[in-house]
């Protein structure tokens, strides 16, 4: 049985920049129910599909409850175990209830913040390569900071679920500036 369900296409989110949390223009992606992880390490099977598609500097945790974001470099959570509900995108985003077997992926920038979890909620992070990754507060010295970085940060090659030819090297596309 596949890892990944071939006909898998992920919500898409946009959430406006609210003054502390920039946010961003390219989409949050949230696959659900993309990976198959009934079974004995769910944890191992997210970290070798995220590696197999190029996604690295993996780490096994949950999301932090507090409002935070990552001006630096995108970012993808496979949860492997439990569930939980994480509000997307700020104090003025969207709260999704992500359980075993989904993906978000969150473009650089993109606010997020357990609201509530199970107790055994576990979520495999991942990057793409590039910078390593920092915890940025909601802050207007932050933001001001992190309008600047955003936009450098580079498109990933690969989507973490699907490789190269996932929907995600389709719907993010680099920012024009205008």
């Amino acid at each position: 049985m596949p890892v990944v369900s071939d006909d898998v296409e992920p919500l898409s989110f946009v959430f406006e920049d609210d003054g502390l949390v920039p946010n961003n223009p390219m989409p949050l992606l949230v696959y659900k129910g993309a990976i198959d992880v009934d079974n004995e390490h769910p944890e191992k099977t997210i970290e070798g599909l995220f590696g197999a598609n190029g996604w690295g500097e993996m780490w096994r945790n949950g999301v932090y409850d507090y409002l935070h974001y990552h001006a630096t470099v995108h970012e993808a959570l496979g949860v492997a175990r439990g569930h939980a509900r994480v509000r997307f995108g700020g104090d003025r985003g969207r709260e999704i209830e992500i359980s075993a077997g989904d993906v978000a992926i969150l473009p650089a920038g993109t606010g997020h913040q357990c609201l509530s979890a199970s107790r055994d909620f576990c979520v495999i992070g991942a990057y793409p390569p590039g910078p390593q990754m920092h915890v940025t507060l909601p802050t207007p010295e932050n933001h001001a900071k992190a309008l600047q970085t955003i936009p450098a940060v580079k498109l990933p090659k690969t989507d973490p679920v699907m490789g190269a030819d996932g929907p995600l090297v389709r719907l993010w596309k680099q920012p024009t500036n205008s």
